[in-house]
C-alpha cells in the first residue's frame, strides 16, 4: 500500500473509504481510469476535514447510471455540460463522479467547449493548483500522485496560485472562489495570482459572472463552514454586491452569520445539512421584498430553494416545540427526535432560539449523546449475525445505541461528610499556666 493510500484510508470516515472501494469496483468493471481528483485529495493532503468525495473518470459516467443506482447511491444532481454526476450513499457519503474533460472558453463568463480528455489535461484546466491533484485508484497504478502543477507544494506552502493567466478571464466567478478558498484554507494569494484577480477586477470581469455562476458560488458560500468569516471577507472585497447593492451597509446580517458559524462549528464535521434555507433566511433577513426578489433574479435561484427558505422558519418553530416537551426525559428520547431531524432545522435553533431548555438539549445531543453512539462500532453490530449494509444491520445498531444511551451511568456526587470538631483548645478545657509570647 502507498503512503497516500495509507493516509486516505487513516483520514476518511469508514463510510467514506467503503465508498471508494465501491467506485474502483465499478469502475474497474466498466473497464476505465478512475481518480479521487479535486477538494477531497486537496483537503486530505492538507490536514482537513473530507467533507465530500470527488472522482474523476476517464469515460462518461452518466453511461454508469444503473451500476451506481445498484452500489445504493443517490443521483441528487447532474451536469450535462461537463458530464457530472452528484451522489449521495447510503450513511450520509456525498460523492461526485465527473468525465476526466478539457475546457476552453470562446468567451468570458460564457460556456466553455468541453472536450473528453486525458486526467493530465483535466487538471491542467483547472482553476488553482491545489485543486489540480489526482490519486489513482486504478490496480495497476493504485496510489500514484498525479500533480502536474505542483499543487502538492503550493498546500504545503499554504499558497493559492491560479494554473494558468486567464483563470479569472474564463471565469470570473472564480474571484469570489478565491477569496471563499482563502478563508477557509486559511492561505494566503501568491503575489502573481492577486495581480491577475485584481487585473481582472480592473477590466471589470465581475460584470460578466452569469446569474448561473453567481448561483453555483453561492451554494457553496453557504456550506462554507466559516461562514461568518466569508462574509466579512466578501464584504470587505465588495463582492457580495453582485448579488444585491443593499447588501453594501447594515443589511449584511454579520452578527448573525457569525452565530451561525459558530453553531457549524459545535456540530460534528459530517453533520449532514441542507445549508442553503438557513443562509437565505440569514442572507434575505434585513432585505425588503423588492431586494430579496432581485436578489433571487440574480442569482438564478431556483423555486425549491426559496421554498425551502420560506419553509424554514415555520418548521423550525414547530420542531422547537417538540424540543420543549416534558416528555423527552431519557437520553434515548432526545437522541431520537434530533438524530431523525433535517440539520437546518437543529442549527436554525441554534441561532435563533431563546428557549435555553431547547439550547441545553441540543448541546448535550452534540456533545454527549452523538459521542456515545459513536461506540456502537460495525464490529460490534456484525457480532449479532446482522450483515452489513442490510435493513437489519441498521436496525441492530439503533437498538444498541438506544440502550447504550439509557445505561450510561450518571455522575455521582458523593454526599458532604460531616467535619469532625476541632479538638479543643487549652481555652476551653480550662484555665491553665499563662504562656509568656
Amino acid at each position: 500500500m502507498s503512503d497516500y493510500m495509507f493516509m486516505l484510508e487513516s483520514h476518511l470516515s469508514t463510510e467514506q473509504f467503503r465508498v471508494v472501494g465501491e467506485m474502483q469496483k465499478l469502475a474497474a468493471a466498466a473497464g476505465s481510469n478512475l481518480f479521487l481528483t479535486g477538494g477531497a485529495l486537496r483537503d486530505m493532503i492538507g490536514g482537513f476535514p473530507v467533507r465530500d468525495l470527488d472522482f474523476t473518470i476517464e469515460a462518461n459516467p452518466l453511461k454508469l447510471g444503473k451500476a451506481i443506482e445498484k452500489m445504493g447511491a443517490k443521483v441528487i444532481g447532474t451536469d450535462d455540460l461537463r458530464k457530472c454526476v452528484e451522489l449521495e450513499f447510503p450513511g450520509g457519503v456525498t460523492a461526485s463522479i465527473g468525465m476526466a474533460h478539457s475546457e476552453k472558453f470562446a468567451k468570458s463568463g460564457g460556456k466553455p467547449q468541453v472536450a473528453p480528455a486525458t486526467i493530465h489535461e483535466d487538471l491542467r484546466s483547472r482553476d488553482f493548483t491545489i485543486n489540480a491533484i489526482a490519486l489513482s485508484l486504478n490496480r495497476a497504478s493504485l496510489g500514484l500522485p498525479i500533480d502536474p502543477t505542483n499543487g502538492v507544494g503550493d498546500i504545503e506552502r499554504k499558497e493559492l496560485r491560479a494554473i494558468h493567466n486567464y483563470v479569472f478571464y474564463d471565469d470570473p466567478s472564480r474571484m469570489l472562489r478565491l477569496i471563499r478558498f482563502k478563508v477557509r484554507l486559511g492561505y494566503a494569494i501568491d503575489e502573481r495570482t492577486r495581480l491577475q484577480y485584481e487585473n481582472a477586477r480592473e477590466a471589470e470581469m465581475l460584470a460578466k459572472i452569469t446569474p448561473e455562476a453567481l448561483g453555483a458560488e453561492l451554494r457553496h458560500i453557504a456550506a462554507e463552514p466559516l461562514i461568518g468569516d466569508v462574509m466579512r471577507a466578501l464584504e470587505e472585497e465588495k463582492l457580495i454586491t453582485l448579488y444585491s447593492p443593499a447588501l453594501a451597509g447594515d443589511k449584511l446580517n454579520l452578527a448573525t452569520f457569525l452565530k451561525l458559524q459558530k453553531a457549524r462549528q459545535t456540530a460534528p464535521v459530517d453533520y449532514r445539512v441542507n445549508a442553503m434555507p438557513l443562509f437565505l433566511g440569514i442572507l434575505m433577513e434585513e432585505l425588503n421584498a423588492k431586494e430579496r426578489s432581485a436578489l433571487i433574479k440574480a442569482a438564478d435561484l431556483s423555486k425549491a430553494e426559496v421554498a425551502a427558505w420560506q419553509r424554514l422558519e415555520t418548521a423550525a418553530k414547530k420542531f422547537e416545540k417538540d424540543l420543549r416537551s416534558p416528555k423527552l426525559q431519557k437520553p434515548s428520547q432526545l437522541y431520537q427526535v434530533l438524530s431523525k431531524a433535517p440539520g437546518e432545522l437543529v442549527l436554525y435553533l441554534m441561532v435563533y432560539s431563546e428557549q435555553r431548555l431547547v439550547q441545553d438539549r441540543i448541546r448535550n445531543y452534540f456533545q454527549k449523546y452523538l459521542p456515545a453512539a459513536l461506540e456502537i462500532t460495525d464490529e460490534m453490530v456484525a457480532a449479532t449475525g446482522a450483515q452489513p449494509g442490510t435493513p437489519k444491520f441498521g436496525r441492530i445498531r439503533e437498538e444498541m445505541i438506544l440502550t447504550r444511551l439509557d445505561s450510561r451511568p450518571k455522575k455521582v456526587i458523593p454526599e458532604p461528610q460531616p467535619v469532625p470538631p476541632p479538638p479543643m483548645s487549652s481555652f476551653a478545657r480550662g484555665p491553665g499556666p499563662r504562656v509568656q509570647r
